[in-house]
């Protein structure tokens, strides 16, 4: 598999503190994947994303060890407008990365500065508001969206630009439970239809962790569970954390006594497999 991002004995201190957000990070993401952030607050999800689009250590001054490639490139060899093409990132408060006062205008904006001729423009502004399905909102004035439009609008923008792997860091934090799982499918869609990498840090893992290739699992700066997201919600380390288990995953866990699982189901059609499974195999015992 092709490698998207690799990270190498990351360790990182923000300028003026004594100790660091990141403590020898070591990480490989694939193209294609979709991979999910978690830990606590302050656990350093949001800087490891910074590393990613070269906000850190361009932007965020401090003191970094160690290297991150993306698709090949050292980040601290490449500024953030270089970077920008290959990474797109959207932030916890859209309204921060809205530019312009239509939405037309804020999905062209990026494609303008790239030099792209008038019709090109107008193509991918509508290709990709068909994409984020917000194509109703094309004239609409950008203050007066909601929350959840805005966050589409954010990542249409950033999906007019192509980037191979688009960076989401806490992007449902500000929206309700239906807003947020609707906005979650919109990044599984750019994953597996256009063959996007996904990085997204999120705390409501029940409505994204059935679609996770990946789980990378946080604290103080340094990962503590990293793999196929069945084999690390087995476990006991997001509760010992503070992170909460998924509702399903977190079921099994309860029953493991009574249902041995070396994985974790992530879904109903799972769980509801693996009983009717391990029933079958008691049956047959039992006669």
């Amino acid at each position: 598999m092709t490698e998207a991002i690799k990270v190498e004995n990351l360790t990182f201190y923000y300028e003026g503190e004594s100790e660091p957000a990141l403590k020898n990070v070591n990480l490989t993401i694939n193209e294609g994947e979709y991979v999910v952030i978690t830990g606590p607050s302050g656990s350093g999800k949001s800087t490891l994303c910074r590393t990613f689009n070269g906000l850190i250590p361009h932007f965020y001054k401090g003191k970094m060890i160690g290297e991150v490639y993306v698709k090949g490139l050292r980040v601290r060899d490449h500024p953030v407008k270089e970077l920008s093409k290959v990474v797109g990132m959207v932030f916890q408060e859209p309204e921060n990365q809205i530019l312009t006062l239509t939405v037309e205008q804020e999905i062209a904006f990026g494609l303008e500065n790239l030099g792209y001729p008038p019709d090109i423009i107008r193509d991918k502004v509508d290709e990709v508001l068909n994409i984020m399905g917000i194509s109703h909102l094309k004239d609409k004035v950008t203050f007066e969206l909601s929350g959840g439009e805005l966050q589409k609008v954010a990542v249409a923008a950033i999906l007019a630009m192509n980037p191979d792997i688009l960076v989401f860091d806490e992007p449902t934090s500000n929206m309700d439970p239906q807003s947020a799982l609707d906005f979650l499918k919109y990044t599984v869609k750019i994953n597996k239809e256009y063959k996007k990498t996904i990085i997204i840090t999120e705390h409501r893992l029940d409505y994204i962790i059935p679609y996770a290739s990946k789980i990378i699992v946080l604290n103080e700066g340094e990962i503590v569970a990293l793999g196929d997201p069945r084999k690390v919600l087995i476990e006991n380390t997001l509760e010992h954390i503070g992170v909460s288990v998924p509702q399903i995953p977190f079921l099994f866990k309860k029953l493991r006594d009574a249902i041995p699982c070396r994985e974790a189901p992530l879904t109903i059609d799972e769980a509801l497999e693996l009983l009717v499974e391990r029933l079958a195999g008691h049956s047959y015992r039992s006669s």
